[in-house]
């Protein structure tokens, strides 16, 4: 259709290209802030720039819990290497799980205190935490002065693995998951091994979740790994961890790098298979699910409809559903099958479907299963094959 318009003096539009090119590195480690590990040190260093540069740390308060000294150790290591890097004032403390997410209050308290202490865009705010933590501060430095650089420390296995590792930063408004929020790549991410030793076994497992899900979508090899070692996996056995970690999160990264949409500007996220029905879970069960358990779900229901589509095989899905329950996980919930028959009503999990379209741009792409390491999006769903999806799926937790 040809468009009339008045311009003036005939003066044509200006195109205008911006191109902008981010780096950073995510780095493995144990022991992080001991004194003779320099690589936090090393990492605020290598900007070139020769005085010492302003951090003001937040720290999930349930990593105290099982870290006590943690306080101490950043204290001791910021006079250590003083000529790198000074502490702006206490470290923040803030609840850990999707309760920090849920109050914005979190948000303007590391606002107030960045303005109070005058961090500038070349200081650093150090979030110490669990993903939900990591996100809520990532939103607050990304949204100061425009951007302040992140440094990321995730004490989770699906920090480590799958959010602590990516550009997304976010919180929860208006009864939605991840309603505001930027992309915002961090400065860099630090993985040390030995948070995830002192994590509770629910904690331990969720993030395994978001494993499972890269593997089903992008590396059958993968799959086939996790499901070998899920019975070591579940008894909490370091090495298979630290190689699970470290694959899920290559994986990860190399779909933001390569898949031509690290910002999400389409209507395509095939890293949240699953997620549609999780995100929608969490809120239904008041976040009683952790985000991984929640994942394992949307993950055995996405694939159970997979297989009722004829697009997986009967085998296939069994696999997946017996992996995700040698880890540990329950696959179905009440919340599941709640107002079905009204999808349009708040507290039916078909909300999730409307609410994960209106979060990608207003056209639903949801990733399914064409085979194990093959995802494949759809831009439709069947409601009534959903439905025998759930029902399918919460017999086949009651034999399992």
């Amino acid at each position: 259709m040809a468009i009339k318009q008045k311009t003036a003096l005939n003066l044509q539009p200006i195109n205008q290209c911006v191109r902008v090119t981010f780096n950073y590195d995510v780095h493995f480690t144990r022991g992080l802030f001991e004194l003779d590990n320099s690589l936090l040190a090393q990492v605020i260093a290598g900007n070139g720039e020769t005085t010492p540069k302003r951090v003001l740390v937040v720290v999930d308060g349930g990593v105290l819990n099982y870290q006590s000294g943690l306080l101490k150790k950043l204290a001791l290591y910021a006079q250590h290497y003083a000529d790198v890097l000074t502490l702006s004032g206490e470290p923040i403390i803030v609840p850990g799980g999707e309760a920090v997410k849920n109050d914005s209050r979190f948000i303007e308290q590391i606002h107030q205190r960045i303005d109070a202490v005058g961090l500038c865009r070349h200081s650093y705010v150090l979030a110490i935490g669990g993903g939900a933590v990591l996100d809520m501060a990532g939103y607050a430095a990304a949204t100061a002065h425009r951007g302040i650089r992140l440094l990321r420390v995730p004490t989770t296995v699906l920090g480590q693995n799958d959010s602590g590792v990516g550009v997304k930063n976010g919180i929860n408004a208006f009864g939605k998951k991840n309603f505001l929020g930027t992309f915002m790549p961090p400065y860099a991410v630090l993985n040390d091994f030995d948070f995830i030793t002192s994590l509770d076994d629910r904690d331990w497992r969720s993030g395994i979740a978001e494993a499972v899900k890269v593997a089903l979508i992008k590396d059958a090899d993968f799959f086939n790994f996790i499901m070998t070692y899920a019975d070591r996996l579940a008894n909490r056995d370091m090495e298979i961890m630290e190689k699970l970690i470290y694959r899920c999160s290559q994986l990860h990264l190399q779909h933001i790098a390569g898949g031509g949409d690290p910002f999400e500007m389409g209507s395509s996220r095939p890293l949240d298979f699953g997620h549609w029905a999780a995100h929608k879970l969490e809120h239904l069960t008041n976040y009683s699910l952790r985000h991984g358990e929640a994942v394992a779900i949307g993950i055995a229901l996405d694939t159970t409809y997979s297989y009722l589509t004829g697009q997986l095989l009967q085998s296939e899905w069994q696999r997946v559903l017996v992996t995700l329950k040698k880890l540990g996980f329950t696959l179905y919930v009440p919340a599941l099958t709640e107002q079905l028959d009204r999808p349009d009503h708040s507290n039916c999990i078909f909300r999730g479907l409307t609410e994960f379209r209106e979060h990608l741009g207003g056209k639903l792409t949801i990733t399914l299963l064409e085979g194990i390491g093959q995802g494949i999006e759809v831009n439709q769903v069947n409601l009534s094959l959903y439905k025998d999806a759930i029902s399918l799926l919460e017999d086949w937790e009651l034999l399992h």
